[in-house]
């Protein structure tokens, strides 16, 4: 059994990316064997050369919506971030959001925004979280165009310094296209229009899901027993399509990669008992950690993960707790960049 001591290791804080490599595919790849423990070290660009006819890619097609906003308190014009995470009801207005300072922000409380636009302070929710209501006439699209341009990009925490305008296409990977995500599906962030081309070409089929990336994410396990932590609910789409394409792969012996782990999660959470992929929409708090046996996914695109995180759990179900974390020791030795616009890994 996994402690929580057990997903600590060491490195420096300049190792943590705080821009992504360009061009994107130019960033660092280690290839990690599951069968024989062997450690390659190459560029992302060389990834199509890991793909053969029959294969399949699922990739995370989420967008990353401009989610951190800033406004004044209404009474004392005290400035408060409010950060939205999900829409509770759309034709309402109605989001849930964190908020700071939080005990500045209660109930009946009135947000100024930039251009005239104001939200209602109509209840609490877990973990700081407001439920608010946006004074807004008009439809929920012109809401999200609003929230869009005031609006900015939601780094993560690690990332120390002000989102900047390149950040507003560096986040958001080439495959986004549903909105409903605050932090990105980073394994992603790496491809190229030309790498997706050289994938195709290489006869893999790519097959999109969707899974809206919560804050949850960046939530670190504070249990020391690891299998308790509880993960956040997160909504996903599993399109026929690609259900129907894993199924056929997987029938025929083929492989499936899943780019990113929130693509891992849509998938092996939608595996019915006769193996086949579930297509369908819904909401999942699946929590992949050792053991555990993959139904859906042989083998995984992903970056490198903060230590005590969910996702390093997900890491070492996927490729052994040992094999990870000698990858992780010899990805520091070798500078490797780290998190989300940092260099990628593909376990075989």
């Amino acid at each position: 059994m996994l402690r929580l001591s057990d997903l600590d290791y060491a490195y420096p804080d300049d190792l943590v990316a705080q821009h992504p490599c360009k061009p994107r595919d130019h960033a660092r790849l280690m290839v990690v064997d599951r069968a024989t423990g062997a450690i390659e070290h190459r560029r992302f660009d060389d990834l199509p050369g890991y793909f053969a006819p029959g294969a399949v890619m699922v990739v995370n097609d989420t967008r990353v919506f401009p989610a951190r906003l800033f406004g004044t308190k209404d009474g004392t014009g005290a400035r408060v971030e409010v950060f939205l995470l999900r829409e509770l009801n759309p034709e309402r207005f109605l989001w849930e959001a964190l908020v700071a300072p939080a005990r500045k922000l209660r109930i009946g409380n009135h947000i100024h925004f930039e251009g005239d636009l104001t939200a209602e302070v109509l209840d609490t929710t877990n973990a700081r979280g407001r439920a608010i209501r946006f004074d807004f006439h008009g439809t929920p699209e012109e809401l999200h165009a609003r929230l869009d341009a005031i609006g900015g990009t939601p780094l993560p925490p690690y990332i120390k310094r002000d989102a900047d305008d390149d950040d507003i296409e560096d986040y958001q990977t080439i495959f986004a296209e549903h909105r409903g995500a605050v932090a990105a599906p980073t394994a992603g962030l790496h491809f190229t229009p030309d790498l997706l081309r050289r994938v195709k070409a290489a006869g893999a089929a790519v097959a999109p899901i969707t899974l809206h990336v919560g804050i949850g994410t960046f939530k670190m396990i504070e249990v020391e027993d690891v299998a308790k932590h509880q993960m956040d609910g997160e909504t996903f789409v599993i399109p026929d399509a690609t259900a129907r394409c894993v199924d056929a792969a997987r029938a025929a012996g083929h492989p499936v990669t899943a780019i990113g782990t929130t693509s891992v999660r849509a998938l092996e959470a939608n595996v019915l008992p006769n193996g086949h992929l579930h297509a369908g929409a819904g909401w999942t708090d699946k929590f992949i950690h050792p053991p555990y046996t993959f139904r859906a996914v042989d083998r995984l695109v992903t970056n490198f993960h903060m230590p005590r995180s969910s996702l390093l759990l997900l890491v070492s179900a996927f490729a052994g707790h040992a094999l990870t974390k000698e990858a992780y020791r010899i990805a520091v030795e070798e500078r490797y960049r780290l998190f989300s616009y940092g260099d990628a890994m593909l376990i075989l």
